[in-house]
Formats: structure tokens, sequence, C-alpha cells
């Protein structure tokens, strides 16, 4: 029997999370390192998960488009 793991809910690393959204990798760490952008740790590893940074994505655009 296989398992199937939903690899959004697992967690994306520095690297994947900067792919995902767009932008350097040094950019995901300085965020991370700031608060500014939510992630876990798992030791010294900043780890993020897509469903959160999806929320957060769209959190961004709502507050971009306020008058």
């Amino acid at each position: 029997m296989q398992n199937s793991v939903n690899l959004g809910s697992v967690g994306m690393n520095t690297k994947e999370a900067s792919q995902f959204i767009g932008c350097s990798a040094y950019t995901i760490r300085e965020l991370a390192r700031q608060k500014r952008i939510p992630h876990y740790r798992v030791g010294n590893r900043i780890m993020f998960k897509r469903e959160t940074l999806l929320k957060w994505i769209k959190k961004q655009e709502e507050r971009n488009c306020r008058y």
C-alpha cells in the first residue's frame, strides 16, 4: 500500500518558497528573519507551508489595493 503525501502541508524550504513566490532565497530568508512572512523552523531550517503562503500573498494583494 502506497501513502500519498500532500507536499504543501509538509512544507517547502527557502529555495522552493522563493521559486513559488518569485523572489530570491535571500529575500525570503530576510522576510522570515524580520517575521514578515509566515514560516516555521525545523532545527535551523526555515520552512513554509504552501497554503499559508497563498493566504499571505492574498493578504498582501488586498493590502496593496486599499484606497
